[in-house]
């Protein structure tokens, strides 16, 4: 048994209160390009400050996610750059579901042992997120929690609070059969599945095939599974009036997303092959030998927000979104399942 120490300190238990101090003066100049004029005081205090005020009924809309097992690519590529965007961008378009603007985001990192330029480059890449959907940047924590992280290990979440005018909700209510069911497009993975993915590449075993080229992909696989989240809230603003209802597809994928925003007894009938999927759902079904209902209940199989509209307003919202692709159809419901791929 060693010698115990005369006197015990923070830094012998492997917390370093230096590089904490540090980190933090980093994030608080992070966020002041992300701050609005409804920010009373921003990083620094024991709490975030924000005034709400231009509503007539405001409904506070908040969400709380991480990006998974995809911080650790992240850590095996050592690029740390993206996976902050993805926290804000997957956040955002949850709320973005019920019609609401973001207004603000706490984050949360965690490590084993603190990596200033780690932290700094996660939180660089919430920052830059945040500027672009004009979301504040307020608060968040920093902890180092040897024991409960390993060397390396990194834990991000995101805490999102948004504003909708509570005669705006949308919430699906108003979803009738007939309706018409749009998709917009993923950018692949986005942040959901990586788990299975990770275990179908044996990245565990041998993290070199990341550097590997796949021909289907055009690029190597660490920088596809990497591709940020894709962000709809700037597609889809002028669209709300016309849509009734939103599904952000993450994880659960198709099958399990989209029955909650359906009223009971409502199904949906999607029509395989009216969508194009990005090459990396095809990659990772071949070499793992899924079945096509087990792809459907994980990943995004390439749309990540599907649109519930009036059949009568289709053509309207698709001349307002380029992108978006008429995938199928509201039906009553008559069996278990709510969601028909045929």
């Amino acid at each position: 048994m060693k010698p115990r120490p005369d006197k015990e300190t923070y830094g012998a238990a492997g917390v370093d209160l230096e590089a904490g101090s540090r980190v933090r003066e980093s994030i608080k100049r992070l966020s002041l390009s992300t701050l609005r004029p409804e920010v009373i005081s921003g990083p620094g205090l024991f709490a975030g400050l924000f005034e709400l005020k231009g509503y007539r009924e405001p409904a506070l809309v908040a969400s709380c996610d991480g990006v998974g097992t995809k911080i650790v690519v992240a850590r095996a590529m050592g690029r740390y750059d993206t996976i902050g965007v993805d926290l804000v961008h997957h956040c955002v378009n949850d709320i973005l579901t019920t019609g609401a603007k973001p207004l603000y985001l706490l984050d949360y990192v965690a490590m084993g042992e603190l990596d200033p330029r780690v932290v700094e480059s996660v939180v660089a890449g919430v920052a830059r997120a945040c500027f672009g959907v004009g979301c504040a940047l307020i608060g968040g924590e920093t902890a180092e929690m040897p024991g409960v992280y390993g060397p390396g290990d990194c834990e991000l979440v995101g805490f999102i609070t948004g504003v909708v005018e509570k005669d705006r909700i949308l919430n699906g209510s108003a979803i009738l059969p007939g309706d018409g069911i749009l998709g917009l497009p993923s950018s692949g993975l986005h942040t959901n599945g990586y788990s299975l993915v990770r275990k179908v590449f044996d990245l565990a075993g041998d993290a070199s095939v990341l550097e590997r080229s796949f021909p289907e992909l055009g690029r190597p696989l660490g920088e596809e599974l990497l591709e940020p989240h894709r962000c709809y809230y700037q597609d889809l603003q002028e669209a709300l009036p016309l849509i009734k209802g939103m599904a952000h597809i993450t994880g659960g994928g198709l099958e399990g997303n989209i029955p909650r925003i359906l009223p009971p007894g409502l199904a949906v009938v999607l029509n395989w092959g009216s969508w194009p999927v990005p090459a990396i759902f095809s990659l990772v079904q071949e070499r793992g030998g899924i079945d096509r209902r087990e792809m459907f209940r994980v990943f995004n199989m390439g749309l990540g927000m599907v649109l519930f509209c009036d059949s009568r307003r289709e053509d309207e919202l698709r001349a307002m979104l380029p992108q978006a692709i008429y995938v199928g159809r509201v039906v009553e419901q008559v069996s278990e399942d709510q969601v028909t791929i045929i």
